[in-house]
């Protein structure tokens, strides 16, 4: 068997799990890992993550039933990635390395405000995207989305606050 047709047999046992919804709301949750071994200025961290978030589509088994609105975002999905890469789609698809980069930045210079306005900008403009491009089907994105921005909104703003609380009572015990 040649290395081609081993990769598309892969490549379709990846995308029929795919339509697992649970790795849908898992694959936003990589953002604080992400996030906190940017912050710790990990590249091995940043790595091991972003390789977790990249594989994480086939971690879960292929559902017995898909839901039909799943099913239409990926047929969306699965036609774009496969269609004609225009300077537009190109753009597009370069966005995902750029804020995820920003996103490491973010942390890595100990903004954790940037970090959440970049974490919901690409939770945004992920389901924007599937919404414009996919004419509607992007709809079916939304309570992952919101789900996994919910909790990293969350977690970022308690992080935050407890970093700082941590700094004050430092500063305070310094001067006293």
């Amino acid at each position: 068997m040649r290395a081609a047709d081993r990769f598309g047999r892969l490549a379709e046992w990846a995308w029929a799990r795919h339509h697992n919804v649970l790795s849908w709301y898992v694959r936003p949750l990589f953002l604080l890992p992400l996030a906190w071994s940017a912050h710790r200025r990990s590249p091995a961290g940043i790595a091991v993550t972003l390789v977790a978030l990249a594989t994480s589509m086939a971690w879960f088994p292929a559902p017995a039933r898909v839901d039909p609105r799943v099913a239409e975002f990926l047929r969306f999905e699965r036609e774009w990635l496969g269609g004609d890469w225009t300077g537009r789609k190109l753009l597009l698809t370069g966005l995902v390395p750029l804020s995820l980069g920003a996103f490491c930045l973010a942390f890595w210079r100990r903004s954790p405000g940037w970090g959440l306005v970049l974490l919901n900008a690409m939770a945004a403009g992920k389901v924007l995207w599937g919404v414009v491009s996919g004419r509607g089907t992007g709809w079916a994105m939304l309570a992952p989305a919101g789900a996994g921005v919910a909790v990293g909104d969350v977690v970022l703003v308690v992080a935050a606050r407890s970093r700082r609380r941590r700094r004050e009572s430092g500063s305070a015990v310094a001067s006293a």
